[in-house]
């Protein structure tokens, strides 16, 4: 069955989800095409990439990376959902706290109660994305800061991560990477997400360090992935 096309109003041709609506080439392939979801990631190559990989079946995923703050990411995905109609809607980003504390912290605050008042799901970490990386191969209830993962991630995969690992030659191979490494476990690193998330879901979000949810939109994603 062929593609969904991505219709752009010319008006919108220089909005930033518009600029990035190419990424819906990578969309994976599907078999029975039963439902559509939408994954709008804050990073430009580390999550979508990652997200494309899973091999779906049951699912029509786009996958875009736009590369924004948090608000605007969400803001953005409600104008890219107007164009199309889609079954589940996930926003996917982490606090990424730099410069003014207090503006990072009310912004992801803010953008995870918006996108959930909007009905979309939120795959959202605290510190960084990475941390889903590292539960991969431990579990750590410390709070740490993202250049703990950055540093532990290069000694793993033998990598200057904060250099290289975001680049799209690297984070084209991370899903395969840790599917193939013995030491790593995504059964494990679902088990450790959710004891993390369990101890700290009636904090703020912003104080919930460290937790990932994005073990929940991989359990998504696997239940309507190739066995």
């Amino acid at each position: 069955m062929p593609k969904k096309s991505t219709y752009t109003k010319k008006t919108d041709s220089q909005k930033p989800w518009a600029k990035k609506s190419k990424t819906s080439e990578y969309k994976i392939e599907t078999v029975d095409l039963n439902k559509t979801i939408l994954i709008v990631c804050e990073g430009e190559n580390s999550e979508p990439l990652y997200f494309k990989a899973f091999e779906v079946l049951t699912l029509t995923v786009e996958v875009i990376g736009l590369g924004e703050s948090k608000l605007k990411l969400v803001e953005d995905t409600k104008c890219i959902q107007a164009k199309e109609n889609y079954d589940a809607v996930w926003c996917v980003f982490d606090l990424d706290i730099k410069g003014d504390v207090e503006n990072c912290i009310s912004d992801f605050n803010n953008a995870i109660a918006s996108a959930k008042n909007l009905g979309y799901k939120v795959a959202y970490s605290n510190d960084a994305f990475e941390l889903w990386f590292y539960l991969h191969y431990y579990y750590t209830d410390c709070e740490n800061h993202r250049t703990f993962y950055y540093e532990k991630l290069s000694h793993l995969w033998n990598i200057n991560y904060e250099k290289e690992g975001k680049k799209w030659k690297f984070s084209f191979k991370i899903y395969e990477k840790l599917q193939n490494d013995t030491r790593a476990s995504q059964t494990e690193a679902i088990k450790r997400a959710k004891k993390l998330h369990g101890e700290k879901i009636d904090l703020s979000y912003h104080l919930q360090n460290p937790v990932t949810t994005v073990y929940e939109l991989v359990e998504y994603l696997n239940d309507n992935t190739r066995k």
